[in-house]
């Protein structure tokens, strides 16, 4: 399995900790999410029944496997982009038979127990586990022609990114393949967003805390985690969830060497999740060097599942 090395993984933690912590508006990158904790509450998420985007994407992809196979070509390569648990996944898989299957994800864990699962349920299959952040330019183990190559990029992760950095993205996988399959939430009536973001149960909030947990764990913080709660709200001008940690009292806390201070109502802006209509991600598509060939949408019209031509 490719990986980078794990002192390399903490260094750039911490330094993106740190610089994310000293700016006028606190920010984490999300991709810190998932660790082996976080990445299991990231599944209970899926399950919520507020959290509607797992299903509606499921349905979409059972319902149209046959026509989303066939856009994504032959029996080449599949490389999949955030590939965590690789439930979608194996739905594509028995569909396309592809010859090797490259899975990227940021989570070690995730991706290693996922890998095991899929090398059982596909012994013929050639599984490339690559544990990589996508953010960045990224260097795959591709054989042969980028036309006998296709992207999966589900789970409307590329909501997390900004429209700029989804479009450096998008540009970035038109040289690793001539096709892509991409996963965006559809805007819709924002109550339904706010109750996806903010469950009954809590685990969002647990997954958003889980952070700072991590950052005590690993780069030796002292955060206490009473003393942060969890927000998120729909930000209708840039059409997108934004999730924060919000200080609950003025204090200080300490990450290895460097203190920060809070004030009370100060938050760290942890996430976002970008929502597009149709036109709109067709139109970012396009400035990356993408036509919108094909797209799927389950029944409710709440979860999109769009076909890229590389032109």
């Amino acid at each position: 399995m490719a990986r980078e090395p794990r002192g390399q993984q903490l260094s750039g933690f911490r330094e993106d900790v740190i610089a994310g912590l000293s700016l006028p508006r606190k920010s984490l990158p999300p991709k810190y999410f998932y660790d082996a904790a976080g990445s299991r509450l990231f599944e209970r998420i899926c399950r919520l029944r507020e959290y509607y985007l797992t299903r509606a994407e499921l349905a979409l992809t059972r319902a149209h496997i046959a026509a989303i196979a066939r856009f994504a070509g032959g029996r080449g390569t599949l490389i999949e982009y955030g590939s965590g648990a690789s439930v979608k996944s194996r739905l594509l898989l028995r569909a396309l038979r592809p010859a090797t299957y490259i899975a990227v994800d940021i989570s070690h864990d995730a991706l290693q127990a996922a890998a095991r699962r899929l090398a059982r349920e596909f012994p013929r299959l050639d599984i490339v586990p690559v544990v990589g952040d996508f953010s960045r330019p990224l260097t795959l183990p591709v054989k042969g022609r980028r036309g006998g190559c296709a992207v999966y990029f589900p789970g409307s992760t590329i909501g997390n990114l900004t429209p700029e950095e989804a479009q450096a993205f998008l540009a970035m996988t038109r040289g690793q393949a001539g096709r892509m399959l991409v996963g965006v939430d559809l805007k819709k009536d924002a109550n339904v967003l706010h109750a996806a973001y903010n469950d009954a149960k809590g685990v969002t909030a647990a997954f958003n805390l889980n952070l700072l947990r991590r950052i005590n764990r690993e780069l030796g913080g002292d955060f206490d985690l009473r003393r942060f709660a969890h927000y998120a709200f729909y930000n209708p001008g840039p059409g997108r969830i934004e999730m924060h940690l919000v200080s609950l009292a003025r204090q200080t806390v300490d990450v290895g060497a460097h203190r920060f201070a809070f004030d009370a109502g100060e938050s760290i802006h942890t996430e976002n999740s970008y929502k597009y209509s149709i036109a709109e991600f067709r139109d970012l598509a396009a400035k990356a060097g993408f036509k919108g060939a094909k797209v799927w949408t389950d029944r409710r019209g709440l979860f999109s599942l769009h076909g890229l031509v590389a032109v």
